[in-house]
């Protein structure tokens, strides 16, 4: 019995299979994670962000077509496979990159993208806090106070205790926060359209364009490209305890698309009308006292389950990529050591608010590259059949080994997508060549990253990477193969 616990433990908080008897989200579940996942007080801000560049009508545009694009790009890149195998998706790259080479981007990219999403979710959570304490108490703590980092880390504290307990209380507390959200989201969309008349929220002009209208468009279609991939980090390591195909797949585009959507679309409007893209400083204008405040509580708690199911995820890819050092640390500790730097970062609030599409276009880069490098591995060169044996067996022993752990061709692959993504669009200087205007950065980098490594894939490995040999039959369960 006590095997049977550590072999269930270790299935949740570390890299082995899961079973199904083990998945313990359905469909419902898994649609209000997502949706908690998706209406958080970035979701709005989001929105807000878009309203800086461009006018309603192009941001409600903008915001489909980004998200559409982004949003199915990551679930194929993330979520199928993982979901089909029950591994979580880091271990799942080694098919792709080499376990050295998914221990280089875990340690890179989604560290430090996971981190900085980390951190900006305690704020917002500090600064919806704060606002409420406004409201209530008639304090006067300003977004960049001191409360506000106190508040900040109070939230990291929270979400370290639900990590602790596990992805069953991620689920429970999901199913309170969720619905919540989902209703005062669509009250709010209400006040907008009663309060607002359509023809002041459709000529109300951006709040900071640039002054070429079409790259203004294009900027913020990328914006939210970067947005829908930015999920990938999380979504397979979430999507490997969902019970069916169904129940990982759907439920993903349900909440980061749809609800992601209307949380965007209510936060464009409000930054439209009200002249101001933070959240949590137009939700009690438009809410009134007690609606805002409402809201203002919803939204703090959902920052909560995002950042819970985000650290969720990044670290069990620490773990897999740590190698026995971090294996052999305590689920705990390794969770409260991944809050150091998001706590750092909180103390001094404005950091990643101000340079907020910024930080999401850098990321796109990457992601947008990773995910077309995957989706080409996957689906063409091993046509949705891994030996999931191999990708646990150690050093040489491993189908999946390659050169020395590093499957050059996928690195090289994903190298050269971002380079074409700076390229085309640099995120830090914002300067663009012509050709951004009409196919932004994330789908040519996402379309080279993936021809390259068909390309280079059949070149560099001719016999190795398991690519010509045996796979694992579909219907066969992770504990028959194990």
């Amino acid at each position: 019995m006590a095997a049977e616990e550590d072999v269930t433990r270790e299935a949740t908080f570390g890299s082995l299979p899961v079973l199904r008897g083990e998945r313990v989200w359905n469909f419902t579940d898994f649609t209000w994670v997502n949706v908690g996942l998706a209406i958080a007080t970035w979701a709005f801000l989001v929105g807000g962000s878009t309203a800086a560049l461009v006018g309603f009508r192009e941001g409600l545009a903008a915001m489909i077509i980004g998200n559409a694009i982004g949003v199915a790009v990551m679930l194929l890149a993330s979520v199928v496979s993982s979901q089909r195998y029950g591994v979580e998706q880091y271990t799942i790259l080694r098919s792709v990159y080499g376990i050295g080479g998914v221990a280089l981007l875990v340690f890179t990219v989604v560290l430090f993208t996971e981190m900085g999403w980390s951190a900006l979710l305690g704020v917002m959570f500090g600064r919806a806090t704060a606002q409420v304490s406004n409201e209530v108490f008639g304090t006067h703590i300003g977004p960049n106070a001191i409360v506000v980092t106190l508040l900040a880390l109070l939230a990291l504290a929270i979400a370290w205790v639900v990590l602790a307990k596990g992805p069953l209380t991620i689920r429970w507390f999901n199913r309170i926060v969720a619905p919540g959200l989902a209703i005062l989201t669509f009250g709010m969309a209400v006040l907008l359209i009663t309060e607002t008349s359509w023809s002041e929220l459709l000529n109300a002009p951006p709040l900071e364009p640039f002054p070429d209208e079409r790259l203004n468009f294009a900027l913020a279609v990328e914006f939210n490209l970067g947005v829908g991939l930015s999920w990938w980090p999380v979504m397979g390591s979430l999507a490997r305890l969902t019970d069916k195909p169904r129940s990982g797949l759907w439920p993903g585009y349900i909440g980061l698309f749809g609800a992601t959507l209307v949380a965007q679309v209510v936060g464009m409007a409000a930054a439209l009308t009200l002249g101001d893209s933070d959240p949590t400083v137009w939700m009690v204008p438009l809410g009134g006292q007690w609606l805002g405040i409402l809201a203002l509580v919803f939204i703090g708690f959902a920052n909560l389950t995002s950042l819970s199911s985000i650290v969720y995820s990044t670290c069990l890819a620490l773990r897999q990529a740590g190698g026995n050092r971090l294996t052999r640390i305590r689920w705990e500790w390794l969770t409260a050591a991944f809050f150091v730097l998001p706590a750092v970062v909180s103390f001094w609030p404005n950091l990643l608010y101000d340079k907020f599409l910024v930080f999401v276009t850098w990321s796109g880069a990457f992601l947008a590259a990773i995910a077309g490098t995957v989706i080409a591995d996957y689906f063409v060169l091993r046509r949705q059949r891994l030996q999931l044996r191999g990708l646990y067996e150690p050093g040489k022993a491993s189908p999946y080994h390659f050169s020395g752990g590093f499957n050059v061709a996928g690195l090289v692959s994903t190298g050269l997508g971002a380079v074409v993504y700076v390229v085309l669009y640099n995120p830090q200087t914002l300067a663009t060549k012509p050709a951004f205007d009409y196919i932004t950065a994330s789908v040519p980098a996402a379309i080279v990253a993936a021809v390259a490594h068909l390309v280079l894939t059949p070149l560099l490995n001719r016999r190795g990477g398991g690519y010509a040999t045996g796979h694992v039959p579909a219907h066969r369960t992770a504990k028959e193969t194990l």
